[in-house]
């Protein structure tokens, strides 16, 4: 059959319309620490843009850093990381050059 007599055919995937993550109802704001935590990994980093808008992913990444300068979120969420820096042993004592 020739491409051009063949009938208009319909894709075969199913079109599923995905809810954003932000509903009209949030305010993106610093405060709003449920909607925040969910755009920060577990080690703290911020997310890429899923499912976002470019100018929701710019208002998230600012409230994001502005709650870590007021100290709402830490900058680094690793415990392991601490615990391994507490525990190195430090010389006691001044250093002294080498000539």
């Amino acid at each position: 059959m020739d491409k051009s007599k063949q009938p208009f055919r319909k894709s075969k995937r199913s079109f599923r319309r995905r809810f954003p993550p932000i509903e009209s109802g949030d305010q993106i704001d610093y405060r709003n620490m449920s909607l925040i935590s969910r755009f920060i990994s577990e080690q703290g980093k911020i997310l890429s843009r899923r499912r976002l808008t470019l100018k929701q992913q710019r208002l998230i990444t600012i409230a994001i850093k502005q709650a870590r300068i007021l100290s709402l979120l830490p900058f680094l969420n690793n415990e392991k990381q601490f615990e391994r820096a507490e525990s190195i042993p430090r010389t006691a004592g001044p250093r002294t050059r080498n000539k």
